[in-house]
């Protein structure tokens, strides 16, 4: 499932454009196109440009500092990564089932995640390419410029963002990198003066996030032509699902549905991921191409996250956003749903339930318990998979007789979705720039596009094997003395 501008038969000649770094994105990348001598779009592609490497970095640690370690990933979503290790140490530690209180407060803190990542990522990210449009004033087209224009717009965005992160604070015991999740449990309940102090915001936050979705509608609704079309294409999807077909960004079965809307698989352990999933590396990116092992690498590719969770979950086990989802639905006859700027509109109605969520969970006492942490009979491997706010996310890991962790493979959101963003910026570079003078505006609309997955380039950066490198050695004076480069291939 490749476009016609992907196959450049002479690349050498052709004019080369890069936007570079995509900006307000977490992490670092760049769009390269290369046009004809009339401007016509002949390749567009997403390069991710840095590498971390921790699966690497991991191996020989002792197990139980992973879910403390992985953390540093990203400072952006660094709970999905706690919780995600945290339930494959479960397993190292023979736990299949936390106790009532642990399981809550785990969950307590991933919705305030899902909270707080998804207010970043639609009100200060966002926000501004869809309410000033996608050529507007560059100057105008940030935060800063929502803040002096829509103040109500910014202001919930913020407080929506700060309450996430302090559902984070109390039950993680810190803001950013947290340590309550451990092998078997957590290390720490809430107090009632905590839940109180959460307690009295929880129904301003979900009005607010009401509000958001309605925001996300009507700009589709102002917008239809361009909103549904801009960078559309079709996919399978993938996602975890509750054992009654709920949403559950938590815990859950994998499901995966062919752009037909088809269920390819439905309700699988994830422990198997292995054997429905398998990862394609490439030469110019550090982040690999996953795709449906069934299906084969040109046709498996899927997309993850809000828009998936979204249209493939049977319903939401909250009143408001399941109603909300029901509209979303039947929004045109369906077009929305297939739409890449309707990853949005699906965030915040992911959002909205979050709020309702928290708001349940603090008004379980089990959230007061002392009962903590459990063990079991040791194992050797353990696979942990939780809905991030970006998508699945996955951490498999391998642990020895000595307790330290052997191997690690991490299959993030932003992977998953890898493919299914450069079809999105080829599409745009189709509709929007193919065969015209390309300016900031214009080349904006390749990082809406992007930007629509909310993607976190940082987390998503490694892959197998020996990758290209270029190191220079540049003097005082800014002059390139030397350099040295490798290939794919490792040679130098």
């Amino acid at each position: 499932m490749s476009f016609a501008l992907e196959t450049a038969t002479h690349p050498e000649a052709l004019r080369r454009v890069a936007i570079e770094p995509i900006s307000r994105v977490e992490g670092h990348g760049k769009v390269t196109l290369l046009l004809d001598e009339d401007d016509h779009v002949q390749q567009a592609r997403l390069h991710i440009v840095e590498f971390r490497g921790f699966e690497k970095f991991v191996q020989g640690r002792p197990f139980w500092e992973i879910p403390v370690m992985v953390q540093r990933l990203c400072g952006i979503c660094p709970v999905s990564h706690h919780l995600a290790a945290s339930k494959a140490m479960d397993q190292i530690v023979g736990v299949d089932h936390l106790t009532p209180t642990a399981e809550k407060l785990r969950r307590l803190m991933h919705y305030g995640q899902i909270l707080q990542s998804h207010a970043l990522h639609f009100f200060h990210l966002s926000s501004p390419d869809l309410l000033f449009g996608f050529d507007s004033d560059m100057a105008k087209r940030n935060i800063v410029g929502v803040a002096a224009e829509y103040p109500d717009i910014a202001k919930q965005g913020v407080l929506l963002r700060k309450y996430g992160q302090e559902v984070i604070r109390i039950t993680a015991g810190k803001r950013v990198h947290g340590t309550s999740a451990i092998p078997g449990g957590v290390n720490k309940n809430i107090s009632l003066v905590e839940r109180d102090y959460l307690l009295a915001d929880i129904y301003q936050m979900i009005s607010w996030s009401r509000e958001a979705v309605h925001l996300c509608r009507r700009l589709f609704e102002q917008n239809m032509n361009l909103y549904n079309s801009f960078g559309r294409f079709r996919a399978h999807t993938l996602g975890l699902i509750r054992a009654d077909g709920a949403m559950d960004l938590y815990h859950g079965g994998l499901r995966a549905r062919d752009m037909d809307g088809k269920t390819l698989f439905d309700h699988v352990d994830y422990g198997h991921y292995g054997e429905y999933i398998h990862e394609q590396v490439k030469s110019w990116s550090y982040m690999k191409f996953p795709f449906l092992r069934a299906l084969g690498t040109e046709q498996g590719w899927y997309r993850v996250g809000p828009l998936a969770r979204v249209s493939d979950c049977d319903f939401i086990p909250t009143p408001f956003a399941d109603h909300e989802r029901r509209d979303f639905l039947a929004f045109d006859g369906g077009t929305a749903k297939g739409a890449t700027l309707a990853y949005h509109w699906a965030r915040m109605i992911e959002m909205l339930h979050a709020a309702e969520t928290i708001k349940e969970l603090l008004h379980d006492d089990a959230l007061l318990g002392n009962d903590l942490v459990l063990t079991g009979e040791r194992r050797e491997q353990g696979v942990g998979v939780i809905e991030a706010p970006r998508g699945t996310l996955i951490h498999h890991y391998h642990v020895d007789e000595d307790d330290l962790v052997v191997s690690a493979n991490l299959i993030v959101s932003t992977t998953h979705n890898n493919q299914a963003m450069n079809e999105a910026i080829r599409q745009v570079a189709r509709q929007h720039l193919d065969g015209r003078k390309l300016t900031e505006g214009l080349l904006n609309h390749i990082e809406v596009a992007v930007r629509a997955f909310d993607p976190c380039l940082s987390c998503a950066t490694h892959a197998l094997g020996k990758m290209p490198l270029e190191l220079e050695l540049i003097d005082a004076e800014g002059v390139r003395i030397d350099g040295l480069s490798s290939g794919v291939q490792g040679h130098c």
